[in-house]
């Protein structure tokens, strides 16, 4: 007589499906080299990735621009992104040089300065010792400094030393970020020059991951706020740094393009460049006659305030994104990054936002 297999038995059997686990185990290595190749990938491009997410950036902003001069130049794709490219590098070079070589001119004349005792430092304003907290230490430092400046030095060396040697780190740290901005900008050259391919490209990838709804739609929610901040925020900042450099250096202000520089940082950070531009008016005030510091007054004003009327104009023709997305992708994106997450952090937070409220705006699944 057969024997009726038991319970224990036939859950045993259910438990254990030769078929099942041999799925499971060629599943397991096919996800497991994928992740390898994936990790091999971006491994090899990791140096590359700033430059190239940056290349996509410049590339969709700029990409009007080449189509506007293909037509102009025979139709030839590749000659106009290669103008626009040459035109772009040489706006990033020329104002990273002038700014350099007045920074280090200036530190060179101080020190020559220094050296041969032509450096004065006039007396302090009987005032200074009346301020809180740091009056009194700021006025005996200032008056010794009048009284004996190389004694005052010759103290203070290891910090000076210390502070020159941070400052010529961080312009190095500089002219670093621009030489990779300078391969970010030949990166979007060669985007510019294939738009077509890497569109069609970019739509498959979203396509693959968000479906022809809603991700059919993220190509051109992705390019759209990146025009629309890089013309809104950065061409107004571009914009209002180059007039107030324009006051400074007419005016002859002492670290004219220092100065422009800083205001241009705070610009693209949404902070007000009258953090620059009212301690500049007091020293006008000090040190030109009233006609000269009242036109200077009057110009630097009215730069600082042109983004009121520059915004509406340049962002506009874009999206409407809030202030706070653009200054928190900046200033967040400059601290993590350093300063070329300054201008990409605006960007990729833009995106991201854009992106998130389509998501939002589709109806919920039944």
């Amino acid at each position: 007589m057969e024997q009726q297999p038991t319970q224990d038995q036939e859950s045993s059997g259910r438990r254990y499906d030769p078929m099942f686990v041999s799925s499971m185990i060629e599943s397991s290595l096919r996800i497991a080299l994928l992740f390898l190749l994936l990790f091999g990938v971006v491994d090899i491009l990791r140096p590359f990735l700033v430059p190239l997410i940056w290349g996509m950036i410049i590339a969709m902003a700029a990409f009007p621009v080449v189509k506007w001069l293909q037509p102009k130049v025979g139709n030839r794709r590749g000659l106009a992104a290669s103008l626009v490219t040459l035109v772009f590098i040489l706006a990033l070079v020329v104002p990273t040089w002038w700014v350099t070589d007045a920074t280090v001119g200036a530190l060179k004349s101080l020190g020559a300065a220094a050296e041969s005792g032509e450096l004065r430092v006039p007396p302090p304003p009987a005032a200074v010792a009346d301020w809180p907290i740091v009056g009194e230490r700021l006025f005996s430092t200032w008056s010794s400094a009048n009284q004996n400046l190389e004694a005052v030095l010759a103290q203070a060396a290891p910090e000076i030393r210390n502070a020159v040697s941070a400052l010529f780190k961080k312009v190095g740290g500089s002219l670093l970020g621009v030489a990779l901005f300078v391969v970010s900008l030949l990166i979007a050259g060669g985007f510019m020059t294939f738009a077509e391919q890497t569109g069609r490209f970019a739509e498959k990838f979203f396509v693959r991951i968000g479906g022809v709804k809603p991700g059919g739609e993220w190509a051109g929610l992705t390019v759209a706020p990146v025009r629309s901040v890089l013309q809104g925020v950065v061409g107004v900042a571009v914009i209002q740094s180059s007039l107030v450099a324009i006051g400074l250096v007419v005016a002859g202000i002492p670290g004219a393009a220092i100065w422009s520089l800083v205001v241009l940082f705070l610009a693209i950070a949404q902070l007000p460049p009258l953090l620059v531009i009212v301690p500049m008016i007091f020293y006008a005030f000090n040190n030109f006659d009233t006609t000269t510091a009242v036109i200077f007054t009057v110009w630097q004003l009215l730069a600082g305030a042109s983004d009121n009327i520059l915004k509406p104009m340049l962002m506009g023709r874009g999206l409407d994104i809030p202030m706070p997305v653009i200054m928190f992708g900046a200033i967040g994106c400059m601290i993590s990054a350093g300063i070329n997450g300054l201008f990409a952090g605006a960007v990729i937070l833009s995106i991201a936002y854009k992106l998130l409220n389509s998501r939002l705006d589709q109806p919920p699944p039944p």
